[in-house]
């Protein structure tokens, strides 16, 4: 692998600070949603915001993540029909009391309408492995942790450009992998659900934990 030079900007320390507190504040009005416009989302925003995900270190650079996105009617049809699937049975027999009455503040439930109105289904596969053209498979490192930095990023990325979403990830996931016809390698991680929040769009009342419940400082 060849090298070259890194000589990034270097504001002055009263930028930098202006820098962090305009970060801070957008991203801090982000929010999950579940109440989507049906509105078109360009295809172009969900490429580049995919290709933003994809600056994400990674272990050994391996870069081990498939965004797979989804538009069709019929194909996010059939992904509502089998996560709600899943989710009802999570809801009624999986999930133990104490989980069902941590999500009882928040409203959710089985049912998934949103993921038929959303113009774009976006899922994140994992890739364990790649299949080597010769045979045989190049192991890959540190993968959860790598796709999980990509994630945020993704969110960051479509929250910056106007965009809504919901980090949606209904257990079991193999229906993703047969839905998509994506290889034995890659390994469902996330559905996004992305779209305009809707008119009326409401989300909880929610207050993040501060920077002392957050952080521990050793100077």
């Amino acid at each position: 692998m060849s090298f070259s030079p890194y000589r990034p900007e270097r504001p002055a320390p009263e930028e930098s600070l202006a820098r962090a507190r305009a970060v801070l504040a957008r991203l801090d009005e982000r929010r999950s949603v579940r109440e989507f416009s049906s509105d078109p989302v360009p295809r172009e925003l969900i490429e580049l915001a995919i290709q933003a995900a994809s600056t994400a270190p990674s272990g050994a650079h391996m870069q081990p993540w498939t965004f797979v996105a989804v538009s069709a009617p019929e194909l996010k049809a059939k992904i509502r029909a089998a996560a709600e699937a899943e989710e009802k049975e999570s809801y009624e027999r999986r999930m133990s009391e104490e989980w069902r009455q941590a999500l009882a503040p928040l409203g959710t439930d089985w049912q998934k309408p949103y993921l038929e109105v959303v113009p774009w289904i976006v899922v994140l596969f994992a890739q364990r492995y790649a299949p080597l053209p010769e045979g045989g498979r190049r192991k890959h490192y540190y993968v959860t942790e790598s796709c999980g930095i990509a994630a945020g990023l993704f969110i960051a990325a479509l929250h910056e450009v106007g965009l809504a979403t919901l980090t949606h990830t209904p257990s079991p996931m193999r229906f993703l992998s047969e839905l998509l016809e994506r290889p034995a390698h890659e390994t469902p991680l996330i559905l996004f659900p992305i779209g305009y929040p809707s008119a009326e769009a409401e989300v909880p009342d929610l207050a993040r934990k501060t920077l002392e419940q957050v952080s521990v400082w050793h100077e």
